[in-house]
């Protein structure tokens, strides 16, 4: 590999490829994560619980998102770099364990190695890339994460609607900051400072982040199946829940999966669709955790009585995944599929009768709405290849 910059660590842009070992080894991390998430929720199955879900995965996310900016920029075969995202597997594992509790008695060591992550990183970054324009995009970046650290200690400190508030707060600035190349007065922006992955490398980052999320599901699926036996109805619970991931993943790769390398290759502004695209995956992955939560319920009591939480959950994860779906088809197409739009549709108009039913037949339902998805995007396919142009800069450098 050709390397250029301070020591041959940074990377050229056209030898950037797919992802090395070294990121793949970092992304197993991440399945204890999203497992820890779908554990906390589960725990938790409120409308609060939800979004203090959502608050502590969009901060898992960043921290993959930046370690993935980094190996993205640099040369993963360095030991700089490989001691850098080594030490952050190692941070991110303990930031995993605190997330069960992160609202609880565990929400100090959540908040403090979330910080050290960021802030250390960064850091180091600075150190190691002296004379480089990256340096100085690192240097602003821990500043800003220090900025929010007095919201992530001060929630930490707290307690309830407080803590959720300022780690709320401390997410959002973070991710303002960072798209707008983190503005500090009297400094000029660093456009153009990062150097943007190819599209073909982001796109299989994405994917394998999907991945994971989907493997946490099927590690719920036969963890709740290991639990609670092989009796006929948990059997058909495992079958029923194994399927719908089955047709999550077949939606998630048909045409707009497989073309997002080119779409963000060819966009004016890849960097920008990249984010975008991230953020796409971000309501999906959301959606694979609550599935997870899903699978739990349905295999542990197939037939028990209807709740209005379960059956919100059964619905809700797959309604999150094929929101972000529909969102990742117009970044890539321009055009968003109508198939999608009346699976969100039916849905929102099944839930109402769906709360007064078992969650297994809840779970037959979803099931039957995705492969209903499957087949009419089949259809579609076949019937009018023609309408389904190839991705282009014209759309996703306008989204």
């Amino acid at each position: 590999m050709t390397t250029s910059g301070t020591n041959g660590l940074l990377r050229k842009l056209e030898d950037i490829a797919r992802a090395s070992f070294l990121e793949l080894f970092f992304d197993v991390v991440f399945v204890f994560a999203l497992r820890a998430l779908a554990q906390q929720l589960f725990n938790n199955l409120t409308w609060s619980g939800a979004f203090q879900a959502l608050v502590l995965l969009v901060a898992i996310a960043w921290v993959w998102t930046q370690t993935a900016r980094v190996t993205g920029q640099l040369n993963p075969r360095r030991p700089p770099v490989q001691a850098l995202v080594l030490a952050t597997m190692v941070g991110a594992l303990v930031l995993s364990a605190a997330v069960p509790e992160a609202f609880g008695k565990t929400g100090l060591i959540f908040a403090v190695t979330y910080l050290a992550i960021q802030i250390g990183r960064d850091l180091f970054l600075v150190v190691l890339l002296r004379g480089q324009e990256l340096q100085h995009v690192a240097g602003r970046a821990a500043i800003w994460h220090a900025a929010t650290a007095v919201l992530w200690l001060a929630g930490a400190v707290a307690s309830g609607t407080v803590r959720t508030a300022l780690w709320t707060l401390a997410v959002v600035f973070i991710h303002v900051a960072w798209w707008f190349s983190y503005p500090l007065p009297g400094l000029r922006r660093l456009a153009g400072a990062q150097l943007p992955p190819a599209g073909d490398y982001m796109a299989d980052r994405y994917r394998a982040l999907f991945v994971i999320a989907l493997g946490e599901v099927v590690l719920a699926i036969g963890s709740s199946l290991t639990g609670r036996g092989f009796a006929t109805d948990q059997t058909v619970a495992f079958v029923v829940a194994f399927a719908g991931t089955a047709l999550i993943w077949r939606i998630y790769i048909f045409r707009a999966g497989q073309d997002m390398g080119p779409a963000i290759q060819a966009s004016a502004n890849p960097d920008r669709l990249g984010i975008l695209v991230g953020y796409a995956h971000l309501v999906m992955i959301a959606g694979l955790v609550v599935a997870s939560v899903t699978a739990e319920l349905v295999i542990d009591d197939p037939f028990g009585h209807p709740r209005a939480a379960t059956t919100v959950t059964i619905l809700g994860g797959t309604a999150l995944f094929l929101a972000g779906r529909t969102l990742l088809q117009y970044l890539v197409f321009g055009s968003i599929w109508r198939s999608r739009v009346l699976g969100l549709v039916a849905l929102a108009c099944l839930l109402p009768p769906m709360l007064l039913l078992p969650p297994l037949v809840n779970a037959i339902v979803t099931a039957t709405v995705l492969a209903g998805i499957v087949i009419a995007d089949n259809i579609r396919a076949r019937r009018r290849p023609q309408t389904i142009s190839p991705p282009g800069p014209h759309r996703p450098s306008k989204t």
